[in-house]
């Protein structure tokens, strides 16, 4: 495996210090002509590294080209870690050739807040109030081919159901305005793509109604969208300690994800 890293912008947009960076994980034996675009975890307060390389290395060991993107998060608020998001894809295909990779083949995946993320960028197609630069990596499609959520966080708001956490991180004092119409089961559409989703029921921080409203919203669009909810196990498992006796069954999501690479035709049968 190789990784480059690399800028995500020439000029950073909303006045912000920070410059986010865009990992690239090259595959030594590469089997496929698809990317995956990657949002760690972290509740919009952090990035959670098992989230985003640990993701990053499982797909290289499956031929996968994988791309890891250092978004902004809290004190930073929406739309920047959106127009990172969408900057990340855009940065994808806009190098697609030197990667050997196909431009209609990209995934964006995310886990937890990351998965918000991911959903957003896959429903969210508005405009952003920010004064982002014309440049060649600009004006690629910013609206992914497939998705892939992990325990995702869906509602930023709404008792019992919103993670009210992440909504406030991204959101502050704007949630009760923004969170509903920033909550992506609200907002499925047409260029909406496929989805993967994975979740357990006894998740204790991101309550499994996230997937299952999400899903629903997917359905009623006519979005084709696999759905794998296990009984047990915590938040924010990633891809799962083999040794771990309690996360066993649970660990078989990262090899149902690689059978759903197959059957889109993302990866080599």
């Amino acid at each position: 495996m190789k990784k480059e890293v690399f800028d995500l912008w020439t000029k950073v947009p909303g006045m912000c210090e920070e410059v986010p960076v865009i990992t690239a994980y090259i595959p030594d034996e590469k089997k496929s002509d698809a990317a995956i675009v990657i949002y760690p975890g972290g509740g919009y307060s952090h990035r959670a590294s098992h989230e985003g390389e640990g993701y990053a290395e499982f797909l290289c060991d499956k031929g996968i080209t994988a791309f890891v993107v250092s978004y902004r998060v809290a004190p930073h608020r929406h739309p920047l870690p959106l127009a990172d998001a969408r900057r990340g894809i855009q940065f994808v295909r806009y190098h697609a050739d030197k990667y050997g990779i196909k431009k209609d083949k990209i995934a964006v995946m995310g886990s937890s807040a990351g998965g918000h993320l991911a959903a957003s960028a896959s429903t969210y197609f508005d405009a952003l109030d920010l004064d982002i630069e014309a440049d060649d990596i600009s004006a690629e499609s910013y609206i992914p081919n497939a998705q892939i959520l992990c325990y995702p966080v869906i509602m930023l708001y709404g008792k019992g159901k919103g993670h009210i956490g992440s909504g406030k991180n991204l959101l502050a004092e704007n949630l009760s305005d923004l969170g509903e119409e920033l909550s992506p089961n609200n907002i499925v559409n047409e260029n909406t793509p496929q989805a993967f989703i994975w979740h357990t029921f006894e998740d204790g921080v991101v309550n499994v109604v996230n997937t299952l409203e999400y899903a629903k919203a997917l359905k009623n669009a006519g979005k084709d969208c696999e759905v794998h909810i296990y009984p047990h196990g915590r938040h924010g498992l990633g891809i799962c300690a083999p040794e771990d006796k309690l996360t066993t069954h649970v660990r078989q999501w990262a090899d149902s994800l690689v059978t759903w690479l197959k059957y889109i035709d993302y990866i080599e049968k």
